[in-house]
């Protein structure tokens, strides 16, 4: 696995080289090992899958607040996304500064998502389906969110056709 950090201080692309054969490949997804010798100290709890449908899906910006607060690892699966994290740790040197990355299905690549970072993603492609890795479980009365479009922080997201925002989020 290759961890390159990002430019928000504790979070890092993942890529996992996949090894081929006449049958396909294969990747690694976690190593606990890996994660512990950059003093990442990760443990999965709960795995999640999001589906969706249509390109122009935007899903976000979603956290949990302490002491719910969650890392994540974040990867597409099937079809194609643009991944948003923004960090919102007061005491940060990039408090307040988003980053975002094309993660495909046929890239090996992830992103660690520390604790304190809000997150989201829109689809790029029709059946779009991405896989979560938590580190803590799903709270409903820790679960926050900020707008997509908040001119604060400036996401610059990708056009779309059509973007299918829930009201949820529509209303952070």
């Amino acid at each position: 696995m290759r961890f390159a950090e990002t430019s928000l201080a504790g979070a890092f692309l993942i890529e996992s080289p996949p090894a081929f054969d006449g049958r396909g490949y294969f990747a690694r997804g976690f190593c606990h090992d890996e994660f512990s010798a950059r003093g990442i100290g990760f443990v999965p709890v709960q795995t999640d899958f999001s589906w969706n449908r249509k390109a122009g899906t935007l899903r976000g910006l979603h956290y949990q607040i302490a002491p719910h607060s969650e890392a994540k690892i974040a990867c597409c699966v099937r079809g194609a996304m643009f991944d948003v994290i923004v960090d919102l740790r007061e005491n940060s040197p990039t408090c307040r500064r988003w980053f975002g990355v094309e993660l495909k299905a046929d890239d090996c690549k992830m992103l660690y998502i520390p604790e304190g970072f809000a997150h989201g993603y829109q689809t790029l492609a029709d059946d779009t389906l991405v896989l979560y890795l938590m580190s803590q479980p799903f709270q409903p009365e820790a679960a926050r969110g900020i707008r997509w479009d908040d001119p604060a922080l400036g996401v610059v997201w990708p056009e779309a056709a059509e973007r299918i925002i829930s009201e949820r989020d529509m209303t952070w």
